[in-house]
């Protein structure tokens, strides 16, 4: 387990008077955080606590949510913002819409796509258009890390015709048409796992974990 401690020190009197600026901070204080893994995948468990000491005092107070235990594996989605997001600049209000809902990013790059990499896409029934749309520009690709991560991306995202996507949905919002519908979603978490080893190289993820994490979920 590892510490990390923060030492914020009282400020000294001003010149010639007993009293302190206003906005000096009185106590002595320390700040612990501390993160303990449970194992090699899963959540970690979190501490957190707050321990104060007056100026000659052992007063103490304490504030510890308490972590979350470790789950078997947890579900990845990836998404992309196609080039016709990227050329109007919605990566960063669609990136937003995730953090907020609080799934952890877990790989982020713009890319762009090739026509080999492209031919994953050949099952779809409007191959040759979409091979010459997903390579006429960047894209942004993502991996997303959460409980239930692919169904809740969806629904974010919204159905596949703009038109009939409901408002506050990214492509309700944001979109008009089903050649121009701005992003995608894996549809199932095994074509998730599938995407993202597709989409992105050994090494370009992150394995990091948000301290907003406790706060999300029990």
């Amino acid at each position: 387990m590892a510490t990390m401690a923060v030492r914020v020190r009282t400020a000294p009197p001003l010149a010639g008077t007993e009293r302190r600026p206003s906005a000096a901070v009185r106590p002595l204080a320390f700040l612990s955080f501390a993160v303990a893994s449970t194992g090699a995948r899963g959540r970690v468990g979190r501490g957190l606590s707050a321990t104060t000491v007056g100026s000659g005092s052992a007063a103490r107070a304490r504030a510890v949510p308490r972590g979350i235990v470790a789950s078997s594996e947890v579900e990845q989605s990836y998404v992309m913002i196609k080039p016709d997001g990227v050329q109007r600049g919605l990566f960063g209000e669609i990136i937003s819409r995730f953090e907020k809902k609080g799934f952890l990013l877990k790989g982020l790059k713009l890319f762009q796509c090739s026509t080999d990499l492209a031919q994953d896409l050949k099952d779809k029934p409007f191959f040759p258009t979409l091979i010459d749309y997903i390579t006429s520009g960047p894209v942004v690709c993502m991996a997303w890390e959460g409980d239930g991560v692919v169904a809740s991306a969806r629904k974010l995202i919204g159905s596949n015709n703009p038109l009939q996507a409901e408002p506050g949905t990214i492509r309700g919002d944001l979109a008009v048409q089903t050649g121009r519908n701005v992003v995608h979603g894996s549809d199932s978490p095994d074509n998730g796992k599938r995407e993202i080893a597709l989409w992105f190289e050994e090494g370009e993820l992150c394995q990091w974990e948000s301290v907003q994490t406790p706060w999300l979920v029990e």
